[in-house]
């Protein structure tokens, strides 16, 4: 028996054996992109710096905060980084990217039009962010209807069961 209990449980018992939501893999994986990601955002920020435009400064700061909503998503629910790492490297690189070109012109243009461009592509990032960590929220909820719904089927075959066992236990 002890040998049994060794082979099955380890010498240690209460160790995490790889149940549900323990995927170290998993959550290496997404400590490693959220780390990469945080410092996309960062040199976002540092990028705009020089332009000394409040109302920009302020909308790079929504942006991040709407970013960093869901690099917590991710980080409670390490399933859904395959279908967000386009977000968290590809357009926050991007964005990165853009917000150092657009310093460069605006530095020495201070042209209304690129500002207005640049504006609206923080506001569409934003918008886009959100939606996809709706996305990623509305799948746990699907998970968690699903669980409940097979929980509920289960029960329900169970309950015939239940009942005469509980009638033959009565008589």
């Amino acid at each position: 028996g002890a040998a049994l209990h060794f082979i099955s449980f380890g010498a240690d018992p209460m160790r995490d054996k790889g149940t549900e939501g323990g995927d170290a893999f998993q959550t290496e994986r997404v400590a490693n992109a959220v780390a990469e990601a945080e410092k996309h955002l960062s040199a976002l920020r540092e990028s705009a710096r020089p332009v000394a435009d409040r109302a920009l400064m302020d909308q790079i700061d929504r942006f991040s905060a709407t970013a960093r909503t869901m690099f917590h998503t991710l980080e409670n629910d390490p399933r859904d980084l395959t279908s967000a790492r386009r977000y968290l490297s590809v357009y926050l690189e991007g964005a990165k990217e853009a917000t150092a070109r657009f310093a460069q012109i605006y530095a020495t243009t201070r042209d209304p039009k690129a500002r207005s461009d640049y504006a609206d592509l923080l506001s569409d990032l934003d918008t886009r962010f959100s939606q996809r960590t709706e996305v990623l929220l509305s799948n746990d909820r699907t998970r968690m209807d699903v669980e409940i719904e097979v929980l509920r089927e289960r029960l329900a075959l169970d309950a015939p069961h239940t009942v005469a066992q509980t009638d033959l236990e009565h008589s």
